[in-house]
């Protein structure tokens, strides 16, 4: 079936750059995200700002933006009073904001195929408290699914390249995603958040990562929001044990004071990491959390021949 998917086909011949976190572009343009929609909230108060921070990263040399689609749920923004229909309004307009950053980013000479990734995060991104790097909800996969089935319904019916199922704490959630996605006639990417040789919710990688080998719809398998450090074992187990293309976008290394609501620590993540990545089987690398454009520029370069 991937032989449908042009994303896929491209991946056959070339690795791909994908852009970096959202959230610290929109904060460095002054926008405030301390709200439990986060970036989200943007998409309906400030959507010029969201097409502003992907076209940034389009410039920057990333092939593909990840939309701002992250925390955007049906529950979610129904806590804000947002009900169904304008809800479903708001998902599909981030993927259209992301095409939006690509034609004006073409209309810059940029000439590139460019793509859109509709971003999907877990079940505790709606949340908000922090168990999207725990997992273990208390929730079947089967409540999983029908949690997570209408967002990608939705997503999938905005036409984007490929649905992003990012930041996935647990392989249960993983799952219920896998399941989610038949059918949908979209491509997807499935990522984990983990902690060394684990995911979040203590799954060894090797079983969480298995289950994705048999999903036609799934194109690339991997990890983001995560150490960089924890990324080179990460690879190589993705890549055996599925022996498909391998998706890799870390945060910058820096920790995150829950407390204090700020980063600490210093940047790990460095743009001579991603030749090792790209030898070990990545083929889709970028940067989640704090990593911003010139980071991107910086991959780019790395990996131009």
């Amino acid at each position: 079936m991937t032989s449908a998917f042009p994303l896929a086909e491209a991946l056959a011949s070339t690795t791909v750059v994908l852009d970096g976190g959202m959230s610290n572009q929109l904060e460095s343009a002054g926008h405030d995200l301390s709200d439990e929609l986060w970036s989200a909230r943007l998409l309906a108060e400030r959507p010029e700002a969201v097409t502003e921070a992907h076209l940034a990263y389009f410039e920057a040399g990333a092939d593909v933006a990840i939309t701002a689609s992250y925390q955007a749920t049906f529950e979610g923004f129904a806590k804000r009073g947002i009900d169904r229909e304008e809800a479903a309004r708001l998902l599909a307009l981030s993927v259209e904001l992301a095409r939006r950053a690509a034609a004006r980013a073409r209309d810059r000479g940029v000439t590139r195929p460019l793509w859109v990734a509709a971003s999907a995060g877990p079940y505790g991104a709606m949340l908000a408290d922090g168990s999207e790097y725990r997992g273990r909800y208390g929730l079947s996969v089967d409540a999983l699914e029908r949690f997570h089935r209408p967002r990608l319904e939705t997503l999938a019916a905005a036409g984007p390249d490929v649905l992003a199922l990012e930041t996935v704490p647990d392989a249960d959630e993983a799952a219920a995603l896998l399941r989610a996605v038949r059918g949908l006639g979209v491509p997807a990417w499935l990522s984990y958040t983990v902690d060394g040789t684990r995911t979040r919710a203590g799954q060894p990688l090797e079983d969480a990562f298995a289950p994705a080998a048999d999903v036609d719809e799934i194109i690339a398998v991997g990890v983001n929001c995560c150490a960089p450090h924890d990324v080179d074992a990460a690879v190589e187990t993705a890549a055996r044990v599925t022996g498909k293309p391998v998706i890799v976008y870390p945060n910058s290394g820096e920790a995150w004071d829950a407390e204090a609501r700020a980063w600490r620590g210093r940047t790990t993540f460095t743009p001579d990491q991603v030749l090792g990545w790209r030898a070990a089987g990545a083929r889709l690398i970028g940067g989640c959390c704090r990593v911003g454009p010139e980071a991107i520029a910086s991959i780019a370069t790395t990996l131009t021949p």
